[in-house]
C-alpha cells in the first residue's frame, strides 16, 4: 500500500509539473529557422529568417533585420518589429559575413551556447557577400532554411565538405593544437547557393580561404570520405574515380624537430575514362597517378598551413597526446620547422561499365 501511495504521489507531481510548462502555439509565434550576421557601417547587421506556411502547403520566407553594437541588441530590435514573439527552437543554420568572420565570431556563438533551445548540431557557414542576399533568395517551395540545411548536410555526407557544425567548431576552437574551419557559401543565382571553399580560422578569426578545387584533399586530411569523387589526370586525358571511401592515420616519427607521417588509404570505383579503349594495365597506372596527386596536393596544403601558422589538421593536438610533458607555449615555433611525409594507398575495386 505504501508503494502504491508513493507511486500515485509521483504521478500527480508529474502531472502538476507538466501543467506548469509554458505552452507555445505555433500560430502565435515567429519560428526562427535561420540566423545571420554581417558588418554594416561599423555596426552589426543581423538577420533572422522566418518560414511562412502557405495554404497550398508550400513554404515562403520572411526576414527580420536590425542593426546594433552587440548581438543581444539585434534580437531585441527585431522583437520590436515582430507582431508575435520570435523563438529559436527550430534554428537550423547560422551564417556570418566574411568581413565579420575576419574580426571574430566567438562572442556571437556564445549567445547560442546560452540558449538551451538551440542544439549543438546547428549548421554554421561563412558567406562571401551579404547574408541578407542569401536569406532573401528563392530556393523552392520547401523553405530557404530547408534548402540551405540540405545543401550543407548532403555535401558533408556524399561530397567533399568535411563534417562541421556548432559542436565541432567549438570543439576545435577550444582544443589546444587544432584550428577550426567552416564552409564558405556564395549566392551564384537567384535560386542557387554554392559551396565555394573552406574558411580557415586561427583562434576565432578567419585568416584564409581554401578554394573549392582543394576541398577533396582537405577532407582527406581532416575527415573521411564516404562517397567522394575525384578527377585523375593520366596520359589518356583523365578518369573519374567515385564512391570513394577514405581513412587517414597520423604518426609521430620523431621529436626535435618533429616529424609526422600521414597515411591515407582510399577505395573507389572507376566510372569515367577518356580514351578509345581501356587496357588492363591502365588500372594500376590510374591508381599510381591518384596516389601521386594525393601526396603532392596534401603535402603542399600542409606546408601552406605551416607558413600561415594555422593547424586545421590538428598536428599539435596529436603531438600532445604522444609526448610527455608537452608544452603548448613552445609548439607554435616547433610547428614551423616540423616535417611531414604523406603516403597514399589507392585501391580501385571496380571499373564499372568502362571498356
Amino acid at each position: 500500500m505504501k508503494k502504491f501511495r508513493l507511486l500515485l504521489t509521483l504521478c500527480l507531481c508529474g502531472l502538476l509539473l507538466v501543467g506548469n510548462v509554458q505552452k507555445r502555439v505555433i500560430d502565435d509565434v515567429n519560428i526562427a529557422t535561420g540566423f545571420g550576421m554581417d558588418k554594416s557601417d561599423g555596426q552589426l547587421h543581423g538577420s533572422i529568417m522566418i518560414p511562412v506556411f502557405k495554404a497550398d502547403k508550400s513554404i515562403g520566407n520572411f526576414t527580420f533585420t536590425a542593426n546594433g553594437k552587440i548581438p543581444r541588441d539585434l534580437v531585441s530590435e527585431m522583437q520590436k518589429k515582430a507582431s508575435q514573439p520570435i523563438v529559436g527552437g527550430s534554428l537550423d543554420i547560422a551564417l556570418f559575413g566574411e568581413d565579420l568572420a575576419r574580426e571574430g565570431i566567438i562572442q556571437i556563438l556564445d549567445v547560442f551556447l546560452r540558449d538551451p533551445t538551440i542544439g549543438a548540431r546547428l549548421n554554421l557557414a561563412v558567406v562571401d557577400g551579404k547574408v541578407d542576399d542569401i536569406f532573401k533568395g528563392n530556393y523552392g517551395d520547401r523553405g530557404n532554411h530547408e534548402y540551405l540545411r540540405q545543401l550543407l548536410e548532403q555535401n558533408m555526407k556524399v561530397h567533399n565538405l568535411p563534417l562541421t557544425n556548432l559542436h565541432f567548431f567549438l570543439a576545435d576552437f577550444y582544443e589546444e593544437g587544432k584550428d577550426a574551419y567552416l564552409p564558405l557559401l556564395k549566392k551564384t543565382q537567384s535560386d542557387l547557393v554554392n559551396i565555394i571553399g573552406i574558411a580557415l580560422f586561427k583562434d576565432e578569426k578567419l585568416v584564409d580561404i581554401l578554394h573549392e578545387n582543394k576541398m577533396f584533399y582537405f577532407k582527406l586530411l581532416v575527415d573521411k570520405h564516404t562517397q567522394g569523387s575525384v578527377m585523375v589526370k593520366e596520359e589518356h586525358g583523365g578518369a573519374t574515380v567515385k564512391s570513394i571511401t577514405s581513412k587517414r592515420k597520423i604518426k609521430l616519427f620523431k621529436r626535435n624537430p618533429y616529424q609526422f607521417g600521414v597515411d591515407i588509404k582510399i577505395k573507389g570505383y572507376l566510372t569515367e575514362h577518356q580514351g578509345v579503349s581501356f587496357q588492363k594495365n591502365e588500372l594500376e597506372g590510374i591508381e599510381k597517378q591518384l596516389e601521386k596527386q594525393i601526396v603532392e596536393e596534401c603535402t603542399m596544403m600542409i606546408e601552406d598551413f605551416q607558413k600561415k601558422e594555422i593547424d586545421p589538421v590538428g598536428f599539435g593536438h596529436f603531438a600532445q597526446t604522444r609526448t610527455r610533458n608537452f608544452e603548448f607555449n613552445k609548439w607554435e615555433e616547433k610547428y614551423k620547422s616540423a616535417k611531414f611525409k604523406v603516403t597514399a594507398d589507392v585501391d580501385i575495386v571496380q571499373i564499372g561499365v568502362v571498356k
